[in-house]
């Protein structure tokens, strides 16, 4: 079946509000003869005469009657549909975002950007769900309109990130643990034993290979699979975490933490969205508070340090 020229509808409703070829014709910038073409277009579209003679004017049918008042909202509904976006009015904002965050995020920035987002905009909630798994697919899907993480190879090629902060990672052990005293060293280090953070249940990870180039090889105790966990383990035992610093920095509270004797590559945190939400307004501004409250924490980390 082939479709209707829309652009009929304009000029449909043209000529039904004006009553006149020669008027429609002015109004759509037209030639008389080319209004007229497009009359008998839409007489042949609807099967219906829509304006006939009468006298020296034309009148509507009851056809063109009833059409004139569906018309006319169906073209005001395209053109809006068409318009550039408004100005967003965060005040009349009504909207729920969700976002999914590994654990350590909404402790450490989940207060910050609440009290952001409720000043600003009072109608907003946001629903915070876990992240079990790297898997891009509920942003796809539409069931998550925000991510927080590090990109890997693994994430969707369409999706967009943007950088939120670095971290590095440090190691986590309880007050008065003997790593405490003395210098840390690769070799005290790995003498220790150990709880290792792995979603997946490895049994080691990039500390493993930097003591290996050292011929050192650390004992891996337990395998958990969160930083909340771990961090639980590590306060009523000997054990030692590696875990990210200011991802984890709530979560540690009353641990001491120590400078890893090996070096890692730092981690940057970015957040995540569909481009189906970038030029969405109230997304744009989602992303704006989410950046800035993460921004400014590392802001004050820095300058503390």
């Amino acid at each position: 079946m082939s479709r209707p020229d829309l652009n009929l509808l304009i000029a449909l409703d043209v000529l039904l509000e004006e009553g006149s070829v020669a008027r429609a014709a002015r109004r759509l910038r037209l030639s008389p003869s080319a209004m007229s073409r497009t009359l008998a277009r839409l007489r042949e579209t609807t099967g219906d005469p829509l304006l006939v003679r009468a006298g020296r004017g034309l009148v509507p049918t009851p056809r063109a009657l009833e059409l004139r008042e569906r018309v006319g909202p169906l073209v005001e509904g395209a053109e809006a549909v068409l318009r550039p976006v408004e100005a967003l009015d965060l005040d009349r904002l009504r909207r729920t975002f969700t976002l999914r965050n590994r654990e350590g995020f909404v402790e450490n920035f989940g207060a910050a950007l609440i009290a952001r987002v409720g000043e600003e905009a009072p109608g907003v909630r946001l629903r915070f769900v876990p992240k079990p798994d790297k898997d891009s697919r509920s942003l796809r899907d539409g069931s998550v309109d925000l991510e927080t993480g590090v990109v890997t190879s693994t994430l969707g090629p369409e999706v967009r990130a943007q950088a939120l902060f670095r971290d590095r990672f440090v190691a986590v052990v309880r007050v008065g643990h003997p790593l405490c005293s003395g210098e840390m060293t690769p070799a005290r280090y790995a003498a220790a034993r150990h709880v290792l953070v792995s979603r997946r249940g490895l049994d080691r990870d990039a500390v493993d290979d930097a003591l290996g180039s050292l011929g050192l090889r650390r004992e891996i105790a337990t395998v958990v699979a969160g930083y909340t966990e771990a961090l639980a383990l590590v306060r009523a035992t000997d054990l030692v975490a590696c875990v990210p610093d200011r991802h984890t920095e709530n979560l540690r509270a009353g641990l001491a933490v120590l400078s890893l004797p090996v070096r890692l590559p730092e981690i940057t945190v970015s957040m995540l969205w569909h481009p189906r939400l970038d030029a969405d307004p109230a997304h744009r501004w989602l992303r704006g508070c989410v950046r800035a409250v993460c921004r400014r924490g590392e802001g004050d980390a820095a300058g503390s340090g």
